[in-house]
């Protein structure tokens, strides 16, 4: 694949099925490869669990790639470690597919996330609700540090472990921060910071809903990482919730910047000690940071959204009319991605747009208004909006259909097919238009579960 060769894996590896099998079924390690669990604390739901860690995966190594960038490369699936307490470490092939898919998707979407190199069966079936076909999923990750990760020390007061973390994350992450390093802790949550609210504002730009943002599924790299539950939005509605286990909805797909803030401050809670020696003093530091972010993820969001509408420049004026689209979409239950494509396409076609012009009344006008009538202007506005608005996503009902033939069949085929697509967003493909059909009935009675 292309990502095995960014990743300058050797040819025979690229090539040979046997091999791959043997390598990323964890049967066989790379010649000097130690395989290790990682520990880590996390908020679930709200709630501090001091003691987690990767209880079915294992990180063998990292690899440099042809840009000298370096990547982890974990299984997921591959059995159980000191943290999987009770579960047996191993995954099923559909969720392992599901993250294969999702992640690839989100990645030519041009959503900062990990990925993944490989799904390989195991002939061994897994237990779960029902019997299924076991699998390992090869994860390649920027890295697998998580505001998690950070806690765990922090809890234990373990000042001196902190410390080598924050300067390994520096160094790997955001070495920028080591050429004027004073007060390496604040530079470096204020760079984590700004890395969130450009992963959650693209994520709201595609409309995914992560499902499950506990603190130990927060990467500091600024990543997208650990599927689970994840799904993509279809009808807009802030408050759509497909995980299982969000009974509260407290990860709905519009909380998912105040959960960011508030995973935000998590990761400023533990860094407190490294940022100054008087408490008090660190948190005076700090509030002032966590108190901007409101405003900076605003800033960004509305000018996301002002891209998605092809408008290169926006007046602080201009949001309420942005949010006058949104409140109608929600009122009129309208497809989000659907919606956007019809406004990107209104732009070329003329029967479209006196629909558009119908439906939408004079919010339609006011905005041509604002793309401007010459034809460079126009031309400008599609430019923009055909590269923030996907013509096709991966929408949950095929999502779970390629995952039923992956399951029931054997054969990669159906995912095959879909990836095709899902690898040209913006693009429309011989057979693109098999995947831009909207559920028959809406799908927020539609529910995800935590298999990886």
């Amino acid at each position: 694949s292309n990502l095995a060769e960014t990743l300058q894996l050797s040819p025979s590896l690229q090539t040979n099925a046997a091999l791959q099998a043997q390598y990323f079924s964890g049967n066989q390690l790379p010649e000097g490869a130690e395989s290790i669990a990682l520990a880590y604390s996390g908020h679930q739901f709200g709630q501090l669990s001091p003691q987690l860690g990767d209880g079915r995966a294992h990180l063998i190594g990292e690899v440099l790639d042809k840009h000298d960038h370096r990547f982890d490369i974990q299984l997921k699936g591959s059995g159980s470690t000191p943290f999987s307490r009770r579960g047996d470490g191993r995954c099923a092939l559909g969720p392992a597919m599901r993250e294969y898919i999702m992640s690839e998707a989100m990645h030519f979407l041009a959503v900062p996330t990990s990925r993944c190199l490989a799904v390989v069966t195991t002939g061994e079936p897994v237990y779960r609700e029902t019997l299924r076909p076991g699998a390992v999923v090869t994860r390649v990750a920027a890295s697998h540090i998580r505001v998690g990760t950070f806690q765990y020390f922090a809890i234990r007061n373990d000042i001196e472990s902190l410390t080598t973390l924050l300067d390994y994350a520096i160094n790997r992450h955001y070495p920028e921060i080591n050429i004027a390093p004073e007060n390496k802790a604040l530079q470096f949550l204020e760079a984590v910071i700004a890395k969130q609210i450009t992963l959650v504002v693209e994520w709201m730009r595609v409309g995914f809903i992560h499902g499950v943002m506990n603190t130990d599924n927060v990467a500091i790299s600024g990543e997208t990482i650990d599927f689970g539950p994840c799904a993509m939005m279809g009808i807009y509605d802030p408050n759509t919730v497909y995980s299982s286990i969000d009974t509260q909805g407290r990860y709905a797909f519009g909380n998912q910047p105040s959960i960011t803030l508030w995973n935000m401050t998590r990761l400023a809670e533990c860094l407190i000690p490294l940022i100054g020696n008087d408490e008090k003093a660190a948190i005076a530091i700090v509030e002032p940071l966590l108190m901007q972010f409101s405003q900076q993820f605003e800033q960004a969001y509305f000018k996301m959204l002002a891209n998605k509408l092809g408008l290169a420049e926006i007046e602080p004026s201009d949001r309420v009319f942005i949010a006058e689209l949104l409140e109608t979409m929600k009122n009129k239950q309208w497809d989000y991605t659907q919606m956007f494509t019809d406004l990107t396409q209104s732009l070329d076609d003329e029967n479209l747009a006196n629909e558009l012009k119908q439906t939408l009344g004079d919010w339609y006008d006011t905005w041509r208004l604002h793309v401007g009538h010459s034809q460079q202007e126009i031309e400008i506005a599609k430019a923009i909006m055909k590269t923030h608005n996907p013509v096709v996503i991966p929408r949950n009902h095929h999502v779970e259909s390629v995952l039923k033939a992956c399951e029931e069949t054997g054969s990669t085929q159906a995912a095959d097919d879909f990836l095709t697509v899902l690898r040209s967003p913006y693009n429309e493909l011989a057979n693109t238009g098999n995947y831009q059909d909207l559920p028959v009935d809406d799908d927020r009675d539609y529910h995800t579960f935590c298999g990886t």
